[in-house]
């Protein structure tokens, strides 16, 4: 693997709570490590028990006494994610971080979740959408910092308004684009929400640039038996530095949660040509993330798909 020279300092974290979707693996387990070696306390939700016991051992053995722990939750099931915000609700503590990183890239057929929502949409955008509704008490008494991952993938294609849940037509790429479109729009009108209610929370969107991480690897619990061949090629890029690594993919959302140069309603990816790999900071925004108009379009109907409400 590539070395990696890019990085940034965390700051001290001690005493705050995070909580990472997908960090049993990718750049996931590494954005939780780097939360729990700066203090933080970790809160993991994962749909695999046995891939999350072995990721916090890894975290344990990068950072021994490190403060992380497993819940249960399917993105591909509102009630899962419903049921986790009642237990966090439950437990009753402000939560200071939360990063939406957790997603799902271009199944081989045609997928939906147990609502019958094309499974990209459904797992990267709508059920995180979903978890911020349930989680917002929570949020709200920590004043939180939302970080909400979109992708390179935002920059092409467009939102499929006609048919936003993918019943008719597929086509798995384009469908992936317009998940991270709508959560990138959700990303950034959730600022805009919370600056006109006070909600006392912030928000940014980031996007890791590209680096092999598991995405397009091979994934059983998606049908995918084998790596793809972008995998594969993505590999060799990043091995001879002309991609990134998932260490280095992963900062943009770490800057963008952490950092105290990281600014509300902003896009932070990598710096380097094409903002595809290098040290990260702010960046364009897109022109797909550009319209008020269709971010508050996407949330009001993100938030009927999802069952779920939002303070006035």
């Amino acid at each position: 693997m590539a070395r990696t020279t890019a990085d940034i300092t965390v700051p001290d974290l001690t005493g705050k709570l995070a909580v990472v979707t997908g960090a049993s693996d990718g750049m996931g387990l590494f954005l939780a490590g780097r939360l729990a070696a700066a203090g933080a306390e970790v809160i993991m939700p994962v749909r695999n028990r046995r891939k999350g016991e072995t990721a916090i051992a890894t975290i344990r053995e990068w950072h021994p006494g490190a403060a992380v722990s497993l819940r249960d939750l399917d993105l591909a099931s509102l009630r899962s994610v419903a049921t986790l915000g009642a237990a966090l609700r439950d437990e009753g503590r402000p939560i200071h971080l939360m990063i939406n990183n957790a997603g799902v890239m271009t199944p081989p057929t045609h997928q939906y979740t147990a609502e019958g929502i094309e499974l990209q949409f459904g797992t990267n955008h709508l059920a995180h959408v979903a978890l911020v509704a349930h989680l917002m008490p929570l949020l709200r008494a920590g004043r939180a910092r939302v970080t909400s991952q979109t992708s390179v993938a935002a920059n092409s294609n467009e939102i499929n308004w006609d048919d936003p849940t993918w019943q008719g037509p597929y086509n798995a790429g384009r469908a992936y684009s317009h998940s991270k479109i709508a959560f990138g729009l959700f990303g950034l009108e959730l600022q805009r929400r919370s600056e006109a209610g006070n909600w006392g929370i912030t928000s940014n969107i980031t996007q890791p640039g590209i680096a092999p991480t598991n995405l397009l690897a091979a994934r059983p619990e998606v049908g995918r038996t084998r790596d793809t061949m972008s995998v594969r090629l993505i590999r060799v890029l990043s091995r001879v530095g002309l991609l990134g690594t998932p260490q280095t993919a992963m900062l943009p959302a770490l800057y963008a949660a952490t950092h105290p140069d990281a600014r509300p309603g902003r896009f932070y990816g990598p710096q380097s040509v094409a903002n595809m790999s290098g040290r990260p900071g702010e960046q364009k925004l897109y022109s797909n993330l550009r319209s008020e108009e269709d971010a508050a379009r996407m949330w009001d109907l993100s938030a009927k798909l999802a069952g779920v409400s939002f303070p006035a």
